[in-house]
């Protein structure tokens, strides 16, 4: 086994199967790669009006690609997620026509969090969050040829933003071309099931994985498997709203909706606060999808987060 440090000095904002690989690598190997911010130019110094004229092109700023010798289409690629260490900031923010409720902040917002040791300071309200780090962007090249976007995730991985796959994880990607052309990015200190503003807690961060090939389990899409505890802010409960209806998407934003007003109305936070605060705390949950016609759509928020 070799260990290997991937700089982050060019980033891939991109997926592309004809791309030069910048290392090449053994199964079992260690790879550590220093991610920069997620977006790539977001420095902890922006405002409101940064944000508002942030440009899309370097998003997401993804180290790699890594060839892993002896991949090939069909098998699958094996990723331990061994160990992250964050560089003592973050930030998140919401932006027009983006999030789950795009048509209710229709403004740029951003909010700088502080990162102690294992804690996430939001410098408002007295409210921390654990450190719950992981890479929202984790994939390998498409089979398809041509260059495109990591916006959304795809078969090949990509922007899955699964905040369980943290360290202690091991995930499984598809194989789809030789060496598999790995890259990763996008980390997140925290988040919640949903990422509802569109933001984790993004933050620069170096992420140690290693690295395997797997020819006796194919996967169609990514799996994974987490040995840590789903959440870490269980210990004081939680409080919950719900929305019912027909439409799974229109149930989660109704019940980000009630949240963001509990919030308001309960911890005394501002709108574009509160969800900021759901976007990375508030999980959100498929309590019922039998009883036609309607489902209904649960978004937890651990109580635990607030010190008043």
């Amino acid at each position: 086994m070799a260990e290997h440090f991937l700089d982050g000095s060019v980033t891939q904002p991109f997926w592309d199967n004809s791309v030069t690989p910048r290392l090449e690598v053994q199964p079992g190997d260690v790879v550590t790669f220093d991610c920069p911010e997620p977006c790539g130019q977001v420095t902890s110094k922006w405002n409101h009006e940064d944000l508002a004229k942030i440009d899309f092109a370097p998003i997401h700023a993804l180290v790699g690609s890594v060839f892993v010798k002896g991949a090939k289409p069909g098998d699958s690629l094996e990723v331990e997620v061994l160990k992250m260490k964050h560089k003592g900031w973050g930030w998140s923010g919401h932006l027009p026509h983006f999030g789950l409720l795009a048509e209710d902040f229709d403004f740029a917002y951003i909010h700088h969090w502080e990162l102690k040791e294992d804690q996430c300071h939001f410098g408002v309200k007295d409210i921390v969050l654990p450190f719950q780090p992981f890479c929202g962007t984790m994939g390998v090249a498409p089979a398809e040829p041509g260059r495109i976007d990591t916006i959304p995730p795809r078969q090949n991985g990509g922007n899955m933003d699964i905040r369980d796959l943290g360290p202690g994880s091991k995930l499984w990607l598809p194989v789809l071309v030789e060496g598999a052309l790995f890259a990763c990015g996008d980390c997140h200190s925290a988040q919640g099931d949903g990422e509802s503003a569109g933001t984790g807690i993004e933050s620069p961060m170096e992420v140690t994985l290693r690295f395997n090939v797997r020819k006796d389990f194919a996967v169609k899409e990514a799996q994974f498997e987490t040995t840590s505890p789903l959440t870490k802010l269980d210990n004081k409960g939680f409080h919950a709203t719900t929305a019912h209806g027909p439409d799974l998407f229109e149930n989660a934003k109704n019940a980000i909706r009630y949240m963001i007003q509990w919030m308001v109305d309960t911890h005394g936070l501002n709108r574009s606060q509160a969800y900021i605060i759901c976007s990375e705390a508030v999980d959100l949950k498929i309590s019922e999808i039998v009883d036609a016609p309607n489902y209904i759509v649960s978004a937890y928020v651990p109580l635990s987060i607030f010190k008043s």
